[in-house]
């Protein structure tokens, strides 16, 4: 199978390549020349394991290379996950589930793509007997699992860029906390965002990116999207099957990433109802969503920190497939984007998308509320998740992260301070962090002095 850039400007590649190229060098994002069509083997996936259920997901996609190898590194990927069942979906009610997502190594749902990503990017340092260095940008979550996918793997070296003072204390704990000499976390002054924009201006200098072997770790890289995929559909699964075709993904995000993955598994034929965008303060996903319009606004801190974006960098995929897979459209949408801060879109269907804004006053109290009804603790993501659902359909709402992550808010409301022994462990090692300005210079200097060659 071959990859596409969403600009229809770079050449397709093959998925090793387009894994290890992440960001394609027209500035587009990569996808699948054509979606497979899993409808006709749903049935004969109901008895997997999540594994066995990822390798036989992603074998259609990595075709280049050799299925004992994907298998293996796929096993590997899922060693280091608390619970059994990986991706356990828990009854909560009638019409209701939570998938949690929060078992790996830092407690979020990004070790599902970034322990699988950290893998092949090691498989890749093997076989092609070169080194590669990894950058991405964090708003929380994405940075700590994008180090544990690759501490310590020779042959490469990870940059994480995050917004200083702007993520959890513990969430910065877990990417400066290591010890590993190939980890560097970069904090910078400004946003999420500000990250985001110097991120894709360093990816834009190509001769940077060719000497130093220049990988995206970002929801950019479409690993990520494809391992995202498979636990929607071993959810989907794991229903009754009376319930799969009229169940709806609630889904906590702020880049996009995690509910294209979705959609993307329903493009491939899978029966997924809908999908609610649950979105916090930060709101553009949901303006855009009820009123059509993709702006800009002001990035505002709240209790839920990964979720404070204004810019959604995976919707460019989701543009592409609105624009009748144009590329030459594609362009005409981002330019004008770019150029003005905003673009009106049109024909989105009610009944497949909607969305939802969370204050922080309302995340507080959906926290209590839900520990009141349910017994159950949810962290300030996943607490977005369920401030409107919907009756008349059976919601499955993703846990993002461990509310071990935000013990201050948890103890704020409910009076419990929910703990996890690998954090307990992080706060008596020192922090390494080195900060910087949100410039392509000072993030290039400093990967020249420090890339492993």
């Amino acid at each position: 199978m071959k990859y596409v850039s969403t600009r229809g400007q770079t050449p397709a590649l093959g998925f090793s390549d387009a894994v290890a190229t992440g960001l394609a060098p027209d500035g587009g994002l990569f996808l699948p020349e054509s979606l497979p069509d899993f409808s006709a083997k749903l049935a004969g996936f109901e008895q997997l394991g999540y594994a066995e259920l990822c390798y036989e997901f992603l074998r259609v996609f990595a075709t280049d290379i050799p299925a004992d190898t994907l298998r293996a590194l796929i096993a590997q990927s899922y060693t280091q996950f608390a619970d059994p069942a990986i991706a356990p979906l828990k009854p909560l009610a009638k019409n209701l589930y939570v998938l949690e997502l929060f078992h790996g190594p830092t407690l979020a749902f990004k070790d599902f793509a970034l322990q699988l990503l950290g893998n092949l990017y090691a498989h890749q340092c093997r076989v092609r007997r070169e080194t590669i260095n990894v950058l991405g940008a964090t708003s929380g979550d994405t940075g700590a699992a994008a180090i544990h996918g690759l501490l310590g793997k020779p042959g490469t070296a990870i940059f994480i860029l995050y917004p200083d003072g702007r993520v959890s204390p513990l969430q910065e704990r877990q990417m400066t906390c290591t010890g590993a000499p190939n980890v560097f976390a970069l904090a910078i002054e400004g946003t999420f965002d500000d990250a985001q924009t110097a991120l894709k201006e360093v990816f834009a200098d190509q001769e940077f990116r060719r000497r130093q072997r220049l990988s995206a770790v970002n929801s950019i890289n479409l690993a990520r999207i494809l391992a995202q995929c498979v636990y929607y559909l071993y959810a989907w699964l794991k229903l009754p099957a009376s319930e799969r075709g009229n169940v709806e993904f609630v889904v906590p995000t702020g880049n996009f990433g995690n509910v294209l993955a979705g959609w993307l598994l329903q493009k491939m034929g899978v029966p997924i109802r809908g999908f609610q965008v649950a979105t916090n303060q930060n709101d553009i996903l949901h303006r855009l969503f009820t009123t059509g319009e993709y702006r800009v606004g002001a990035v505002q801190p709240s209790l839920a920190p990964s979720m404070d974006i204004q810019v959604a960098s995976n919707f460019e995929r989701f543009i592409y497939f609105a624009a009748g897979r144009d590329p030459a459209k594609v362009r005409a949408v981002m330019a004008t984007f770019k150029q003005t801060g905003a673009y009106r879109f049109e024909g989105f269907d009610p009944d497949i998308f909607s969305a939802t804004r969370t204050t922080d006053e309302e995340i507080a109290s959906i926290i209590a509320r839900v520990y009141r009804d349910f017994g159950y603790i949810t962290d300030p993501h996943t607490a977005c998740g369920f401030k409107a659902l919907r009756s008349d359909r059976v919601n499955v709402v993703l846990a993002t992260a461990s509310p071990a992550k935000f013990p201050e808010t948890i103890k704020q409301v409910i009076g419990l301070e929910p703990t996890d022994p690998s954090l307990e462990m992080l706060k008596t090692k020192p922090i390494v962090k080195h900060r910087l300005s949100a410039t392509p210079e000072a993030i290039r200097a400093f990967i020249d002095a420090r890339a492993v060659s």
